[in-house]
């Protein structure tokens, strides 16, 4: 028997991570966080995440006054290659350079989820290798104009269309996603198991 998980407050307007969530059965109020996401200086891609995603549940808890008769559950997810973290595009140009550089390569996904239960704090890293064949410059305009990767971190969605240019993923596809089920379900079901959240 699947343990029945906790409702919870979302700490993200993402429709992937709602849908993730929905699929292992969460019942979820989102409240959009406003973070600002970019990397302070001299900040570790994995120290930024995890900022990142504590951050986004913090200022839920705030946005709802602290008095949250639920837990709070947010998440983080940056792509990083060769100790470089690659956000949101800022433009084509923007865009186009990091197809270029994760082509032919192997890069890193990193999601931290953090969940806030009765002001105890919890982290669940996953990490995740992931391997693009070539992608020309041609492919990389064409994919674009697609609008796909405009909001998304490295500038690609692995559920979308970017998925013809992925040899080979070793890790979580969820947590690719920017929702890692097995971590979050083990913080959820640990969160109901210790608070009876």
């Amino acid at each position: 028997m699947i343990d029945q998980l906790p409702a919870i407050y979302l700490g993200s307007a993402s429709p992937r991570r709602q849908e993730l969530l929905r699929q292992i059965g969460v019942d979820f109020i989102v409240v959009a966080p406003d973070v600002v996401e970019e990397q302070l200086p001299g900040e570790s891609p994995l120290e930024m995440v995890e900022r990142l995603a504590n951050a986004k549940a913090k200022n839920v808890l705030q946005k709802i006054n602290d008095q949250a008769p639920r837990p709070v559950l947010s998440a983080d997810t940056i792509v990083v290659i060769d100790n470089r973290v690659l956000g949101k595009p800022k433009n084509e140009e923007d865009a186009l350079n990091m197809l270029s550089l994760l082509s032919n390569r192997t890069h890193d996904v990193l999601t931290v989820v953090a969940l806030i239960d009765r002001g105890h704090v919890t982290f669940a890293l996953s990490k995740s290798e992931v391997t693009f064949s070539t992608i020309t410059s041609e492919q990389a305009k064409k994919y674009w104009l697609t609008g796909e990767p405009q909001d998304k971190a490295g500038a690609y969605a692995i559920q979308g269309i970017a998925s013809i240019f992925i040899k080979n993923i070793n890790g979580s596809y969820s947590g690719i996603m920017g929702m890692p089920l097995y971590e979050t379900y083990c913080l959820l079901s640990n969160c109901r198991r210790i608070s009876s959240c």
